[in-house]
């Protein structure tokens, strides 16, 4: 018996993973996961903002960095909409503005009486990182004089007296790197106060956590597809960050199952050979 197990084909294993990896993705199974206290304070932070607040969520990524911050995102937007927040949407990199629509495109089913202008406003990519930051803080509505369908903006009444930072609740970025959410810190809240939180790639949280300190340069942080999740579980919402994780979860359990009978294996045939 221990011999068979040695000499197990090894398609075997692929095809164990391969429907460990699947399985959730299409059934939505929503394993157990514990929530971080980073992500639950951008929740709050979400949750306990008045209705009507004007927020400004910042799409600081491209495609490549899709699959890890587009679940958040996607979350935050939908509890938002939830919270009946109006979104002004912005991006510091050209891509980021598609990965608004997408968002917003995903969600209208759920909230058929959206109205562009009103719940919400695409201004579109602007070049120049942390300038154009502080050129929004002295003077949004000269940085973006029209939307990013060459609308004026004095034309949409989500933009009434929209000046600067001083009538926004708060901003969030989804960001893969620079620029993006260490510019919104620097600026947004050092110069202007302004509360400031964010989602970034698993790989960039360890440089970007230090800024969630005493003083509340961000207001929590929703790192990797985990902290996607975790959002997810948060808003009651079973979405691909979920899925994604449970994937890992049963691959990584299923890899560890593999290795134990493996050297399980190894020992008994060991100890028969002893014998022998």
């Amino acid at each position: 018996m221990a011999e068979k197990k040695k000499q197990l084909d090894r398609r075997w294993i692929f095809l164990t993973i391969f429907l460990g990896v699947a399985l959730p993705l299409i059934l939505k199974i929503g394993l157990p996961i514990s929530v971080s206290e980073n992500v639950r304070n951008v929740y709050e932070l979400v949750e306990n903002t008045p209705p009507d607040s004007k927020v400004i969520l910042s799409f600081d990524y491209d495609p490549a960095s899709k699959p890890e911050l587009h679940p958040m995102a996607r979350a935050v937007v939908k509890q938002c909409f939830q919270k009946n927040l109006k979104i002004i949407f912005t991006a510091l990199w050209p891509m980021g503005v598609q990965m608004a629509s997408d968002i917003v495109d995903q969600l209208k089913d759920e909230f058929p009486n959206l109205k562009y202008g009103e719940n919400y406003v695409n201004l579109g990519y602007k070049a120049g990182g942390m300038v154009t930051i502080q050129a929004m803080g002295r003077n949004l509505r000269a940085i973006f004089p029209q939307d990013m369908n060459g609308t004026s903006i004095d034309e949409l009444p989500i933009m009434n007296g929209v000046n600067n930072f001083e009538t926004i609740a708060f901003v969030i970025s989804f960001s893969a790197g620079d620029p993006g959410i260490k510019q919104w810190v620097q600026v947004a809240h050092d110069t202007y106060k302004l509360k400031t939180s964010g989602g970034v790639t698993g790989v960039s949280a360890p440089a970007i956590l230090p800024y969630v300190n005493e003083q509340k340069q961000l207001t929590g942080l929703i790192a990797g597809l985990k902290g996607a999740a975790e959002y997810e579980k948060l808003i009651r919402t079973l979405g691909t960050a979920t899925s994604g994780m449970d994937a890992q979860s049963l691959a990584h359990l299923i890899i560890i199952v593999f290795i134990l009978t493996a050297n399980i294996n190894f020992w008994i045939a060991k100890k028969k050979e002893k014998k022998k």
